[in-house]
């Protein structure tokens, strides 16, 4: 068993696209149990949104010990506020607000149903993390261009056809 506050090194995900090089085991359950409860704000965490927080905490470099936590995780009753004061990382430039809302909005769209109850637990999360509204709008619309953009290349690539 892993002690809670142990330094994690961070994978070479995170180290390319977020700059960071290590966190505490702490962050890394705490950063599932807050999208748990953003995706989960529609009284469900779907199979697809778990599948996706299990995919994205792994290329994160989120031990199996953090992933197995949130299948248990009580989302429905948790303090959002509380969780969030319990990720940090090692570099101070690194935006965990805007992050963790990119994520959020991800997770929530995994299922291809991204309900009022979860678009307002974002918008919830948002005010929470100080990230202005414009910004929460095109983190949204960067989302909906990668959906976009994935699809194009399915389309060019022939890994996804007309039916």
């Amino acid at each position: 068993m892993t002690n809670v506050e142990e330094i994690l090194p961070a994978s070479e995900f995170l180290k390319k696209n977020l700059g960071i090089s290590e966190a505490p085991f702490e962050a890394y359950v705490n950063y599932g149990y807050a999208l748990l409860t953003i995706a989960g704000a529609d009284g469900e965490v779907s199979e697809a949104e778990l599948n996706w927080l299990e995919n994205h905490q792994r290329l994160a470099g989120a031990p199996e010990e953090v992933i197995a936590k949130y299948k248990t995780f009580a989302y429905k009753n948790a303090d959002l506020e509380s969780i969030l004061s319990k990720i940090s990382v090692d570099v101070s430039t690194w935006s965990k607000s805007r992050s963790l809302l990119y994520h959020a909005i991800q997770m929530s769209r995994a299922d291809n149903n991204y309900s009022m109850e979860e678009q307002k637990a974002v918008k919830k999360a948002a005010k929470l993390l100080k990230v202005e509204d414009d910004i929460a709008l095109a983190i949204n619309r960067l989302i909906e261009t990668e959906e976009a953009v994935t699809a194009l290349r399915k389309a060019l690539l022939q890994t996804e056809v007309l039916a």
